[in-house]
């Protein structure tokens, strides 16, 4: 932290205004294809175009997107190293490690949120309950027979599930999985009955008709599912959660730079071609300034850490 701050001294307000002077890395925390991934090459092919230097992706996958949010920290705050961060590393990650390699909030610069896409409860279709409430009715009737699958201990999927059963009083077995594909390869042939992860990955299923879906964990229902409710419409209000995505930077950029920064990537996202990309992602934009998401994160991370404590998830 002290070597980032003596750094960001380093960087004189006549370099921060001439950024960017040669091409700009963006790390990834995550392999190619994820959203984390999309959003990252996304914006980076549309930064190039409007700043007139290459931002090159740059992948470094591990540790639930702790091994690339740690590079990132530890980077020059120079402007020149960027990072796609999010819930799962500075969230879920940090809340899970006996010691932490970095703090979410002071050892970067926040500077502009993408977005997310919220939970989905979905069932087999052979499970009898053509609602939450009947499904919730259903638990309390037979409390062994249910489970649900999510993208793993600790991921928006399973935190949203726990806190619907502590909310409703209903038990459901927990059956974590190594990312969603694999859970949802279950789901399909009645193997698990209920699956609670990001809407992106069920929808192509609920389309087909082999998941139904129940409820989302979004603020309002979405136009492209409108016919699926949410949980707060059903009652449960504190059930408003994404797994959102974000960019970041190494702690003492250039403050310059990350409003340049946020300004662009705000202007990016309202882009009818990046908007089209990203809308079956199930992605809801949030357009803050970069103070506002600073403060997004810091209370994200004071309103989950301790249910992703008390959820039983442990570190991988």
């Amino acid at each position: 932290m002290a070597l980032a701050v003596l750094a960001a001294a380093c960087v004189s307000p006549a370099g921060a205004q001439s950024w960017p002077v040669k091409p700009v890395r963006v790390i990834v925390p995550f392999v190619p294809g994820g959203t984390a991934d999309t959003l990252g090459r996304l914006t980076a092919a549309r930064l190039t175009e409007s700043l007139g230097q290459t931002f090159v992706v740059d992948n470094r996958a591990g540790a639930g997107g702790v091994i690339g949010a740690e590079v990132l920290a530890r980077s020059v705050p120079d402007g020149y190293t960027l990072g796609v961060s999010g819930f799962g590393p500075h969230v879920v990650a940090t809340a899970l490690m006996k010691k932490p390699v970095y703090d979410p909030v002071r050892d970067f610069t926040h500077i502009a949120l993408f977005g997310g896409s919220p939970s989905v409860l979905a069932i087999h279709p052979s499970v009898p309950a053509k609602d939450l409430k009947s499904l919730i009715a259903l638990a309390k009737k037979r409390p062994a027979a249910l489970n649900y699958g999510s993208a793993g201990n600790g991921s928006t999927g399973q935190l949203v599930a726990e806190l619907l059963k502590r909310a409703a009083g209903f038990e459901m077995a927990h059956v974590p999985y190594r990312g969603a594909a694999a859970a949802l390869a279950d789901l399909v042939p009645g193997h698990i009955q209920a699956i609670s992860t990001t809407l992106i990955t069920v929808g192509p299923q609920m389309r087909a008709g082999r998941a139904r879906a129940l409820a989302l964990s979004a603020a309002a229902r979405l136009p492209d599912y409108a016919e699926v409710p949410t949980y707060r419409e059903l009652g449960y209000p504190d059930l408003v959660a994404s797994t959102w995505f974000s960019l970041s930077g190494p702690a003492g950029l250039p403050a310059d730079i990350a409003g340049r920064l946020n300004a662009e990537v705000r202007r990016i996202l309202q882009l009818p071609e990046v908007r089209e990309r990203l809308r079956p992602e199930g992605i809801e934009q949030n357009a803050l300034d970069a103070g506002a998401f600073t403060e997004f994160m810091a209370t994200e991370v004071k309103r989950w850490q301790p249910i992703v404590r008390a959820s039983g998830a442990r570190a991988e």
